[in-house]
C-alpha cells in the first residue's frame, strides 16, 4: 500500500473515532436534570419509603430521554430493587428485583472505555455504574446468585487508577462500602 493512503486511512479513522466520542460525550446527562432524581435515590437509599417510587420514575423518565445512558440505566436498575423493599407480595418482590438487576447487567454492557472520561458527578461513569451495581448485586438476597459478581464489581472500583481521581466523597463511599463487605466475610 502506498504510504500516503495508509496516512489517509489512519487520519479517516482517527477523525471517526474522535467524531464518535464527541458524540458520545455531548449525550451526556447535565447535572441539573441528573441532580433531582439522584437526590430522591439518595433518600431512598436511607430508608425514605416514600423517596423509592420517586427515584425509580425520575430515572425512567431521563432514560426515556437517554435510553443508551448506563448511569441513568444503573440508577433505574438500582432503584427498581429497591422497590422489592416496598411490598409484602412475593412475585412483586421478584419482578422488581429481577427487573432492577436485567437493567443493572444491561448498563454493565453498555460500558465502553469512553466511558472511563465521562463524568457524572465528577466521578467516570464507569466507576459510577460499576459501584450502583455492586451495592446492589450485595444487598440483593444470597439466592439470586449476585454476591460474588457485585464483591468483583466492588474489587474492580478499588482496584481503578480511576477512583484516585475520583470526588472524595465517592472514594469514601466505596472504601467504607468494600469495609462493610469485609466485616460481613471476616
Amino acid at each position: 500500500m502506498h504510504p500516503a493512503l495508509i496516512s489517509k486511512i489512519i487520519v479517516r479513522k482517527l477523525v471517526g473515532s474522535l467524531v464518535m466520542l464527541l458524540v458520545t460525550v455531548a449525550h451526556a446527562l447535565p447535572e441539573t436534570q441528573f441532580q433531582p432524581a439522584y437526590d430522591q435515590f439518595q433518600l431512598a437509599t436511607k430508608g425514605q419509603d416514600s423517596a423509592i417510587e420517586k427515584s425509580t420514575d425520575a430515572f425512567a423518565a431521563l432514560l426515556k430521554i437517554e435510553p443508551d445512558n448506563p448511569v441513568l440505566m444503573a440508577y433505574a436498575g438500582a432503584s427498581t430493587s429497591l422497590k422489592a423493599t416496598t411490598t409484602w407480595l412475593p412475585w412483586k418482590k421478584m419482578h422488581y428485583a429481577e427487573e432492577g438487576l436485567a437493567l443493572l447487567d444491561k448498563a454493565l454492557a453498555l460500558l465502553t472505555p469512553a466511558h472511563n472520561a465521562m463524568l457524572q458527578h465528577g466521578t467516570p461513569v464507569a466507576l459510577t455504574v460499576r459501584f450502583a451495581a455492586a451495592n446492589t448485586f450485595l444487598a440483593v438476597p444470597g439466592f439470586m446468585n449476585r454476591h460474588d459478581r457485585g464483591a468483583k464489581l466492588l474489587a474492580e472500583v478499588l482496584a481503578s487508577p480511576l477512583l484516585a481521581q475520583s470526588p472524595v466523597g465517592f472514594q469514601n463511599a466505596v472504601r467504607l462500602r468494600a469495609a462493610q463487605l469485609k466485616g460481613q466475610t471476616s
